[in-house]
């Protein structure tokens, strides 16, 4: 197959590349702060929204919302992850919600949100997990009732990223009671902005860090329902497609870094002589180019299975890369360069790259579920047997 790209997508890529670099890697850049090669804190909420206006002004937002614009928002993922861009705020919305509206959404809620997101204007968030549903995530609790032109959503959800900062959430909850599993769900917009009916409550990780939040609905106030109500697993469904898309391709940039980085530790260290370790740095390489080359191909297309396949593939190999990047280090992998007493678990890079990894086989559909997804609906094997419901009294 063919996977090269057009002249005028060269082109793009040319004016991309510059439109970055004045940006972040020029001498007195405005956003050179925002890199991670910089050092030092990472940048503050309000400088990354900073960024994301700027994302909007410079119409790089939205890319792949148009027909014939795939490979565009392709080149667009590869060069800013090569210029090594702060992860943006709009992510959600941009790659996830916006596109989903075209699909299902009406004529007004297109117009009322697209231009908010294209713009860097308005983040958003997904309120999907719950305690009791992740990868299960037709098991979710939060319900929602008709509250005279919306809805009001009563509920919890978890590890919920951006939602201290995000101005909109879209909630699947369940609207008709009595309704079990994939049935009675519907996908539910709501502003966060809702004192004593919203709560965000950040979750502290043991580096200090807080990239996930709970958030609690006690009778907040939906305006808005994405398709019919009822539907919403339709199109819950529909939105998680579009997580492992054109944006997949520049992941695999963010990726190739990484394993260079170990690679240079391996050979500092070391570990590189053990045949073992050169092995199955090999091995990272050469299943990092196939991903490249599934992705491109499957990029664009229904192929069924294809997003599930994406997902193990990548989540497999980023936590066998974690595992690497700790053992090429031999005793100093296993050593914190934190205080005793801080109340602040500080880590290498290696090691917060392991420790992280370790959910990349979890979040966004566990391994298990993604090769259910498709034994079952791809390669027509019988469905996996599932307990029976309780009987109600």
């Amino acid at each position: 197959m063919d996977f090269s790209f057009s002249t005028d997508d060269e082109a793009f890529r040319a004016r991309a590349r510059q439109w970055l670099a004045e940006r972040l890697e020029a001498p007195g850049a405005p956003f050179a702060d925002l890199r991670p090669t910089t050092g030092g804190e990472p940048p503050g909420h309000r400088r990354r929204l900073e960024w994301e206006r700027e994302l909007g002004a410079g119409g790089w937002i939205g890319l792949g919302w148009a027909e014939g614009t795939l490979t565009r928002q392709v080149v667009w993922a590869e060069e800013y992850a090569r210029a090594q861009a702060p992860a943006s705020l709009g992510v959600v919305g941009e790659h996830l919600l916006a596109p989903t509206l075209l699909r299902h959404g009406s004529p007004a809620q297109q117009q009322r949100f697209l231009p908010g997101i294209a713009s860097g204007e308005e983040i958003w968030c997904q309120g999907y997990s719950e305690p009791g549903a992740g990868s299960d995530l037709a098991s979710v609790r939060t319900t929602a009732a008709p509250d005279g032109d919306g809805w009001r959503v009563d509920g919890q959800k978890t590890w919920t990223s951006l939602s201290q900062w995000a101005h909109r959430c879209f909630v699947l909850a369940r609207t008709e009671p009595g309704s079990h599993r994939h049935h009675g769900l519907s996908l539910l917009l709501l502003p966060m902005d809702q004192p004593g009916r919203v709560e965000v409550r950040p979750i502290r990780q043991l580096d200090g860090h807080c990239d996930f939040s709970e958030v609690f609905f006690d009778g907040a106030r939906a305006d808005h329902v994405v398709g019919r109500p009822g539907d919403g697993w339709r199109v819950a469904m529909t939105l998680l497609s579009f997580e492992r898309g054109a944006g997949m391709l520049g992941r695999q940039i963010g990726f190739a870094r990484e394993l260079d980085t170990v690679l240079a530790e391996a050979a500092r260290t070391g570990a590189a002589d053990d045949p073992v370790v050169r092995e199955r740095l090999t091995r990272q390489w050469a299943e990092l180019h196939t991903m490249r080359c599934n992705a491109l191909r499957t990029l664009g297309t229904a192929e069924p299975g294809s997003a599930a396949v994406a997902k193990l593939l990548w989540g497999g190999w980023h936590q066998r890369l974690g595992e690497l990047a700790v053992r090429v280090l031999g005793p100093e992998g296993a050593t914190v360069p934190g205080h005793l007493h801080s109340d602040v678990y500080a880590v290498t890079e290696a090691q917060q790259r392991m420790l992280f990894s370790r959910a990349d086989t979890v979040y966004g559909g566990s391994d298990q579920i993604q090769r259910n997804l498709i034994a079952e609906r791809v390669l027509g094997l019988p469905r996996e047997p599932r307990p029976a419901r309780p009987q109600r009294p």
